[in-house]
């Protein structure tokens, strides 16, 4: 039995976590504002990764340059969402302004950005993705749900850019990473 279980994990253990690019990874600090990137529910559920770690965060979907005060690390969330927009009352051209002028502001403030796209196929496509490429080229580390990257889009990106990427297999996967920017020791929780 326990043969069988070595075996399991030394053949499936790469189809779970798939390694990051060369790149140096960047340490980040709390507190984390989390905010979406095409207004996506995403948002919602990077705001539980978070909780769940016991990071010291906040989540603001329409965050503004105001928000940024006291905030070591900005975590983009991108996806589109017609529904998500609709509901925040902002057209796709408005939310595309706000998060360049939330990247901008976060830089000059010399605040790190992470990337972290958890919408797999769902957030691609025509209308994700000038929203993904935004995020992920401005940020500094992007953490991807593999089914996103099928097409190489985010991989390519940071092989262009430098910029390191963590592909998971699945949204509660990104946990270790997380924990691993923010220099935490590895979770126990499965």
């Amino acid at each position: 039995m326990k043969l069988m279980f070595k075996l399991l994990i030394v053949y499936f253990l790469p189809l779970v976590c798939v390694p990051t690019t060369n790149a140096q990874t960047p340490k980040y600090q709390q507190p984390v504002l989390i905010s979406s990137a095409g207004q996506s529910a995403d948002v919602t559920l990077a705001g539980m990764l978070f909780k769940k770690l016991k990071l010291h965060y906040k989540v603001i979907n329409l965050a503004k340059e105001t928000d940024l005060e006291g905030i070591n690390t900005l975590v983009i969330v991108p996806g589109f969402s017609s529904k998500g927009l609709g509901a925040a009352g902002i057209s796709r051209e408005d939310e595309m302004k706000r998060i360049k002028e939330l990247i901008n502001s976060a830089k000059k403030k010399k605040i790190k950005i992470l990337m972290l796209h958890i919408g797999g196929n769902a957030r691609r496509g025509n209308q994700s993705d000038d929203f993904n490429k935004l995020a992920a080229e401005s940020s500094r580390y992007m953490i991807v749900v593999s089914q996103a990257d099928e097409d190489k889009f985010f991989s390519s990106i940071s092989k262009k850019t430098k910029i390191p990427i963590k592909l998971v297999y699945k949204i509660a996967q990104a946990s270790e990473p997380i924990n691993q920017l923010f220099n935490q020791s590895p979770s126990t929780d499965k």
